[in-house]
Order: structure tokens, then sequence, then C-alpha cells
């Protein structure tokens, strides 16, 4: 009897062990479905959609930060349905606007109180060059403050337009050159492929800028005024010390400063800023600061290796300047020019014995095609030994420029910072005229020309070109966005500057800044980042009805990048 019921508590227990082994592997089979696809299921085209390609960028650069900034990147959300998007059929003003909106709140917490550079690494991160595998220039210039989406701009905004007919039935979208000694044939036509360089960067310009930020000339034409032969030199008229204007035979043209003392010989310092010498490898730093700065107002600049005697002695049709050349008594070529500073035997330019390192800046449209307008700056110098300029004594002088046109309205005063803020990284003082395309009347940029004085010393600071930016305390928000961001290791302005300038061709003769120049730079970022909290703590001191030196600057220009020139501040 008691084997009986051992036998049947024993099948009692094999049924249920085989009823639950049949249910579990029951409901694995109905679960290895969903197990497989969730495991194995491949990236969405929400992953790599440009919408999150763009907030990846500046969630990258805020990955470290606080709960707030952090909640600033988390908004910067793509669209629900992106994944059903045609990127080919994106809807671009719409991509701005996301774009802007994460640039802009970057741009709200740099600028919002005093911070140090070391705070802002805390909350902007730590990424940098190193985990993106790009070198620290292009991270700096893939960075949404400066890869901003262009919008299309309208035809009154370009400085030069082809006109497609004129009445005498004859196209001008051909240019047809005679034959002529030296020069190609020219025949160009609307079509850029069929333009020289020199002129697709004359019509690139507009009333935004020089040129864009992501400007497929550029490289075309560096290597026109690196590389391509000179036709013809001629000294330019005007002007205080020696310059050339050298033509290439495709009618192109560029203005030359020769190399005068050697790039790690200081200005002497008994010297007057006006007696200085002009430095070829000044104008090429400047180009380079300018872009890095993200202005892109100053033509661009390279450095050249010219022989003087068939580049220079040999071609030249002018009479004055071909009286000036001698041999030295070491067999140097030589010469001297005529001008109001240094045009002598004593300061003549020489070669090694031929070879002249000099800077080519591209020239702008001939001022009968695209007027300029010279505006005497209001901070201008004395440029006299014992007189000072009002706005050296007087500490309220700003509250009378901006009561004066055309400080009173528009954007002209933070443009005019922009420069001081230039001049003072530079350390140059000679900064007394700037220029604007007369088209485009008071709503345009600075044109940020004459920069051979700059650079001249690294080992002092010179505080007073900072007046500006002291006196009225007034910035654009996007420059002290771009500022603080050059502040950080990751992007760090010496070392983007060293880049940028090594892709020059003199940079295989030698650095065009010595270490000493370019750590300046970064001590110089330091004091204009510091004037700034300066001036936002001093404006929070007298209440909260003063007016931000930051954000009412350039509120405007926050709303709307793409018309920041014709915004009212």
């Amino acid at each position: 009897m008691m084997r009986w019921y051992s036998r049947r508590f024993s099948r009692t227990v094999c049924l249920w062990l085989a009823f639950i082994s049949v249910t579990l592997h029951l409901l694995l089979v109905a679960l290895s479905p969903f197990v497989y696809q969730s495991s194995c299921k491949p990236p969405t085209s929400r992953q790599t959609h440009p919408y999150t390609l763009r907030a990846l960028a500046y969630t990258n650069d805020t990955s470290t930060g606080s709960d707030s900034h952090a909640s600033h990147a988390n908004q910067a959300k793509m669209p629900p349905d992106a994944r059903k998007v045609d990127p080919s059929k994106m809807d671009t003003t719409r991509h701005h606007k996301i774009t802007k909106m994460d640039a802009t709140k970057m741009s709200t917490e740099i600028g919002n109180g005093p911070s140090s550079p070391v705070n802002m690494g805390d909350r902007i991160g730590r990424s940098g060059s190193m985990g993106s595998g790009l070198s620290k220039l292009d991270a700096l210039f893939s960075h949404p403050l400066y890869d901003v989406p262009t919008l299309p701009i309208p035809e009154e905004d370009w400085l030069m337009r082809i006109k497609p007919k004129v009445t005498s039935g004859r196209s001008t979208q051909m240019w047809v050159s005679d034959p002529e000694i030296d020069y190609d044939p020219a025949h160009w036509n609307s079509t850029s492929d069929s333009q020289p360089p020199w002129l697709r960067f004359h019509l690139g310009i507009s009333r935004r800028q020089l040129y864009p930020h992501r400007d497929p000339n550029m490289p075309s034409l560096i290597q026109q005024l690196s590389k391509h032969r000179i036709v013809s030199a001629v000294q330019k008229s005007g002007g205080t010390q020696l310059k050339l204007v050298m033509s290439f035979p495709n009618y192109g043209q560029a203005m030359l400063k020769p190399m005068k003392q050697e790039r790690d010989e200081e200005s002497n310092f008994n010297l007057y800023y006006f007696s200085d010498f002009e430095r070829h490898n000044a104008e090429i730093a400047a180009f380079h600061l300018d872009r890095v700065l993200g202005y892109r107002r100053i033509p661009p600049a390279v450095g050249r290796l010219v022989d003087v005697v068939k580049e220079i002695k040999d071609i030249t049709t002018d009479h004055r300047l071909a009286k000036t050349f001698f041999t030295s008594p070491v067999g140097n070529v030589c010469f001297y020019g005529q001008c109001s500073y240094y045009c002598s035997t004593e300061h003549a330019v020489c070669g090694r014995p031929h070879e002249l390192e000099a800077s080519l800046a591209v020239m702008l449209p001939d001022p009968s095609l695209a007027k300029r307008h010279s505006w005497r700056s209001p901070w201008r110098r004395s440029y006299s030994r014992s007189k000072v300029a009002a706005w050296e004594t007087d500490s309220q002088y700003c509250d009378t420029v901006k009561k004066t046109a055309p400080y009173d309205k528009g954007t002209r005063l933070v443009d005019l910072i922009d420069l001081t803020i230039l001049d003072f990284l530079m350390g140059n003082m000679d900064r007394h005229h700037y220029e604007t395309f007369e088209k485009f009347g008071n709503n345009t940029f600075l044109l940020h020309l004459d920069n051979g004085r700059a650079f001249g010393r690294h080992s002092k600071d010179e505080p007073s070109i900072l007046a500006p930016l002291e006196q009225c305390c007034r910035i654009r928000r996007s420059t002290l966005s771009r500022l603080r961001l050059l502040s950080l290791p990751q992007y760090r302005l010496s070392d983007v500057m060293r880049e940028s300038l090594s892709h020059d061709p003199l940079f295989s003769v030698a650095p065009l800044l010595s270490e000493p120049h370019l750590l300046a730079l970064d001590r110089r970022l330091n004091v204009v980042l510091q004037t700034v909290r300066d001036c936002q703590r001093s404006s929070h001191e007298r209440g909260s009805q003063t007016t931000d030196p930051v954000s009412d600057a350039t509120t405007c220009l926050v709303q709307s990048r793409h018309t920041e020139m014709l915004c009212d501040v």
C-alpha cells in the first residue's frame, strides 16, 4: 500500500514539473522576439539627423556642467517625427532657430554674472578636441557659436553684383580682355568657375562680412597670393611707410608690406606709437586673429618670399621706386622708396641676398566701384608728444559719444568695441580711423584695415586701448561668448592661433608669432574678460534698473543673428 502511494506521489510531482517546464518554455518562446528586437535594433535616423547632430555638438560641450545648464542642453531636442524627415528637404529656417536657441542659451549662461575661466570650464565642459579627434582650430570653427547656418542674403546686401545685361545690347556677363603683355586673356562670365579667386572674393563681400565662415574660395585665394607670378610692382601712394601694389596675370592685386625687423625684436619702449615700424608678420597674424575671433573683417593676408630683383626691380614701372634700389656692402639688393617714415638708405629694405619676406593682402574693390567712407575714431590718440586726447582725461567721455551719430543708434558702438578688443589683443595703438562701405550706410561692419603696428610688444600690455570698453561698458553678446570660449583649455586662444598661423607659407621659414606673443594673447584675453566682469559688477552695485552691459547692448543680436547688422542697440 505504501509503495502505491509513493508511486502516485512521484507521478504527481513529475507531472507538475513537466507542466512548469512547458509553461516556462512557452513564455521564453513568446518573449524571445521582443528581447531580440530590443537588443539588436539598429539606430534610427533620429540619431544621425542634423537636428540631433547640432544638439549633440552643444551637449558635448555642456556634459559636465551644472544641472541648470544641462537642462538648457536637454531643451535642444529635435522634432518628434524627425525620423520621417528627409534631410535634403529640411526646413532651414527651423534648423536656424534650433541652432540659434542652443547658442543663445549658451551665451546667456556665459554672460550672466562674474565668472572665471576655471568656472567656465566646469560649466561648458572638458571634452575639447582630444575626445572628438578634431584639432583645436577645427573644433573651434565647428562650434555652434561659429558654425551658424547661413540664410539667403538679399540682393541689396551684396557689395557687388554682375549685371545680367545692359542697354547697349552687349552682355556684361562676359569680360573679354585684349591680349596684353604679361597678362592672361580674361574670359570670365557669371559662373564662379570661370572667375579668378580675387573676383570671387570681391563678389562675396556682403553687408555682414568680407567672406563667409566656410569660404570655399579661400584656399585658391591664398594660393594666388602666395604662388602666382607677379607681373607688376609699384609703390602705393599715401601712408606713412613703404607699401607696394603687386599685380598678377589674372588682374588680381595685393598689398605688399616688406619685412623690416626680426619677429622676436620688440618695439623700442622710447618710441611713440606713431613712430614705430610696421611689421609684415603683424598683418598676417591680424588676419588670422580676426578670423579666430569670428569677425571676418580683415582681407586675407599671407606670407611670401619675394625676389627683390625679378619680382620688384626688373618689372616695376614706378620711376620713384626704381631710383631707390642699390646693393649693400655685403651684396644684398635693397630699396627704400619714398614715404613719410623710414624711407631712406638708413632704413632700407634688403633681400638676403635677393629673397625678401613680405606679407601680401588681397586688395579690396577699387573705390570707383565700391566707395568706402573713412570715419575718425572717437578714441583717436592725439598723435602729439605733449598733448593728450579728451577721452584720456574724461572718464564720462562715452556718454558724449553715445549721443553722437552714428553711435547713438544701431550697432556702431559695439562694432567699434569689437575693433577695440582686437587692437588690445594685438597691442595696436595706431587706430586713428576706420572704414565702411558707403553702399551699406551705417548698418554694416567696420573694416579692420592697416594692422602693421600690431604685435610690437609682448612683455607689456597697453590698457588705454581698452578705454572704449571700460568707459562704455558695452559689448556684443556673441563676441563675449566667443571670447569666453577662447579662454577654455580646449579652445585656448594661443593654441588655435598657433595652429592657424602654421598654415601660412612663411611658417616653413619661421613661426609668424613668437611664443611670448602667443602667450600674451591669453594674458590679454583674461584682461578683457575681467574688464567685462568689472562692468557687470559695477552695474549690479548701482541697482537692478541700471543697463546691463551685456544683455541690453545686444538683445536684438541674440534674437535675430542673421539681421544683427540691422538691429538697434
